[in-house]
Protein backbone atom coordinates (compact mmCIF):
# COMPACT_ATOMS: atom_id res chain seq x y z
CA UNK A 1 0.00 0.00 0.00
CA UNK A 2 1.63 3.27 -0.94
CA UNK A 3 2.44 5.63 1.42
CA UNK A 4 2.87 9.26 -0.83
CA UNK A 5 -0.54 10.82 -2.03
CA UNK A 6 -0.07 11.13 -5.27
CA UNK A 7 0.25 7.32 -5.78
CA UNK A 8 -2.73 6.84 -3.67
CA UNK A 9 -4.53 8.80 -6.31
CA UNK A 10 -3.10 6.53 -9.05
CA UNK A 11 -4.01 3.48 -7.18
CA UNK A 12 -7.69 4.45 -6.91
CA UNK A 13 -7.90 5.56 -10.69
CA UNK A 14 -6.44 2.41 -11.73
CA UNK A 15 -8.50 0.74 -10.08
CA UNK A 16 -11.74 2.30 -11.44
CA UNK A 17 -10.07 2.47 -15.12
CA UNK A 18 -9.29 -1.58 -14.86
CA UNK A 19 -13.33 -1.84 -13.29
CA UNK A 20 -14.55 0.24 -16.51
CA UNK A 21 -12.16 -1.93 -19.14
CA UNK A 22 -13.37 -4.87 -17.36
CA UNK A 23 -16.89 -4.58 -18.44
CA UNK A 24 -16.09 -3.38 -21.72
CA UNK A 25 -14.23 -6.53 -22.22
CA UNK A 26 -17.11 -8.58 -20.93
CA UNK A 27 -19.72 -6.87 -23.00
CA UNK A 28 -17.87 -7.57 -26.29
CA UNK A 29 -17.46 -10.87 -25.20
CA UNK A 30 -21.21 -11.45 -24.70
CA UNK A 31 -22.35 -10.18 -27.57
CA UNK A 32 -19.39 -12.80 -28.90
CA UNK A 33 -21.40 -15.27 -27.39
CA UNK A 34 -24.59 -13.69 -28.60
CA UNK A 35 -23.52 -13.84 -32.39
CA UNK A 36 -22.30 -17.63 -31.80
CA UNK A 37 -25.60 -19.06 -30.27
CA UNK A 38 -26.82 -17.52 -33.24
CA UNK A 39 -24.67 -19.43 -35.51
CA UNK A 40 -25.06 -22.87 -33.28
CA UNK A 41 -28.39 -22.47 -33.70
CA UNK A 42 -28.05 -22.20 -37.64
CA UNK A 43 -30.55 -18.99 -37.33
CA UNK A 44 -29.30 -17.02 -40.10
CA UNK A 45 -31.77 -13.99 -40.09
CA UNK A 46 -31.22 -13.59 -36.26
CA UNK A 47 -26.96 -14.03 -37.04
CA UNK A 48 -27.19 -11.24 -40.01
CA UNK A 49 -29.75 -8.99 -37.26
CA UNK A 50 -26.67 -9.52 -34.60
CA UNK A 51 -23.76 -8.70 -37.15
CA UNK A 52 -23.98 -5.37 -36.97
CA UNK A 53 -24.54 -5.00 -33.27
CA UNK A 54 -21.22 -6.82 -32.31
CA UNK A 55 -19.51 -5.63 -35.12
CA UNK A 56 -20.21 -2.13 -33.01
CA UNK A 57 -19.33 -3.02 -29.99
CA UNK A 58 -16.06 -4.34 -31.03
CA UNK A 59 -14.62 -1.16 -33.02
CA UNK A 60 -16.00 0.62 -29.67
CA UNK A 61 -13.50 -1.13 -27.63
CA UNK A 62 -11.03 -0.96 -30.26
CA UNK A 63 -11.71 2.98 -30.39
CA UNK A 64 -11.17 3.00 -26.49
CA UNK A 65 -8.08 1.03 -26.32
CA UNK A 66 -9.48 -1.72 -25.24
CA UNK A 67 -8.45 -4.18 -28.19
CA UNK A 68 -5.05 -3.36 -30.33
CA UNK A 69 -6.94 -2.89 -33.88
CA UNK A 70 -5.23 -6.44 -35.35
CA UNK A 71 -7.19 -7.79 -32.34
CA UNK A 72 -10.61 -6.17 -33.12
CA UNK A 73 -10.20 -7.12 -36.65
CA UNK A 74 -9.65 -10.64 -36.19
CA UNK A 75 -12.53 -10.70 -34.15
CA UNK A 76 -14.94 -8.90 -36.77
CA UNK A 77 -13.23 -11.31 -39.47
CA UNK A 78 -13.96 -14.99 -37.57
CA UNK A 79 -17.49 -13.18 -37.34
CA UNK A 80 -18.11 -12.66 -40.63
CA UNK A 81 -16.55 -15.83 -41.85
CA UNK A 82 -18.78 -18.13 -39.30
CA UNK A 83 -21.83 -16.54 -41.30
CA UNK A 84 -20.84 -16.91 -44.20
CA UNK A 85 -19.98 -20.58 -43.79
CA UNK A 86 -23.57 -20.72 -42.42
CA UNK A 87 -24.86 -18.87 -45.40
CA UNK A 88 -22.99 -21.17 -47.38
CA UNK A 89 -24.35 -24.40 -45.88
CA UNK A 90 -28.24 -23.76 -46.00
Amino acid sequence: MPNIKSQIKRVQVTAVENARNSAKRTKVKNAVKKFNAAIDAQDVALAEKLLPETVAVIDAAKSDGIYHKNTAARKVSTLYKALNALKAQA
